[in-house]
């Protein structure tokens, strides 16, 4: 079965290797096509009817205005600066992509740089239609800015911008609560953060002051420096000596600074003058054979306390 879907009986033509009308015609002379396969079509005669042509095309052609067409023929407006560098770095992007996609393919033939040309000549190309266009307009007199009191018809209604307004006041609303959400948490997190930091702060602190404790008491050091925070205060000299502090005075500093100094402790409970010649909780004796001598009475004890006071 050749390609006009005709059988073939001599193994002389089976080889399909006859497509021409010559061809054809032969093979169905010779009786190598069974009938009815094949449809006899009478040949058109092509013209070359140029006249025609032209009538046809004047026919339809309308002798319109410049105004009523806006067609332009111009060549496109020169390569900006700008563009320029920027189809420079983009082709210099696309060249490096390619080495490292190891593609065997040159940076004319990428289809992406091409796109941007591509691009790039659609922009000057209207670039140039408007440089040509709005000086013919301005000749004929069609204005080419809209006016200051340029009134337009909303496309849509009241009711339904309403709606779309209270749409996106609602969205607002949303955004503000949920970044205000997420302050709320970002500022939890840093607070317990510092409280952290500040934590591991004070227990450094303090180890570190405890060792330096450790290695005074333990007489690697005669100084008390490191009480200061400063840490610049020089030894103390002793009061009519050249020789440093003693490790009793050095001691009795250290306690004062971590436990305060609460004044003079020994005869605190001694008589002076004054208490001695006080005799207002003086009580007489009662005489003898009276009553025994006791001890008043909480409310006694008490009424009397009141009495005095």
């Amino acid at each position: 079965m050749n390609n006009f879907g005709l059988k073939m009986e001599d193994s002389d033509w089976e080889d399909e290797g006859f497509d021409s009308d010559g061809e054809i015609q032969e093979a169905f002379s010779k009786g190598l096509l069974k009938p009815g396969l094949n449809v006899i079509e009478e040949k058109k005669e092509c013209k070359n009817d140029v006249a025609g042509l032209k009538r046809k095309l004047a026919e339809f052609k309308l002798e319109l205005p410049w105004i009523e067409r806006l067609d332009l023929e111009n060549s496109p407006a020169p390569l900006a600066p700008e563009l320029a560098v920027e189809l420079e770095e983009q082709k210099r992007k696309r060249e490096n992509l390619i080495k490292k996609d190891k593609k065997n393919i040159g940076v004319e033939d990428d289809k992406a740089l091409n796109d941007f040309r591509r691009e790039t000549g659609f922009y000057r190309q209207a670039q140039s239609a408007v440089l040509a266009g709005i000086p013919q307009l301005q000749k004929l007199g069609v204005p080419t800015k809209r006016p200051g009191d340029y009134f337009a018809q909303m496309a849509k209604s009241d009711d339904h911008m309403q709606k779309v307004r209270e749409v996106l006041m609602k969205k607002k609303a949303e955004t503000e609560r949920y970044e205000k959400i997420r302050q709320l948490r970002q500022q939890k997190t840093f607070a317990k953060k510092a409280q952290i930091e500040n934590k591991l702060k004070k227990q450094k602190s303090k180890k570190e002051l405890l060792e330096e404790v450790k290695k005074y008491r333990k007489g690697f050091r005669n100084d008390l420096d490191f009480l200061d925070d400063k840490k610049a205060k020089k030894p103390q000299k002793a009061e009519g000596k050249n020789k440093s502090i003693t490790r009793a005075q050095m001691k009795k500093k250290y306690k004062d600074s971590k436990y305060g100094f609460g004044g003079k402790k020994r005869g605190k409970k001694s008589n002076t003058r004054e208490s001695a010649a006080d005799i207002s909780d003086y009580k007489r004796p009662k005489k003898p054979g009276g009553k025994p001598q006791g001890r008043p009475g909480k409310s006694k004890r008490q009424k009397m306390k009141n009495r005095r006071n």
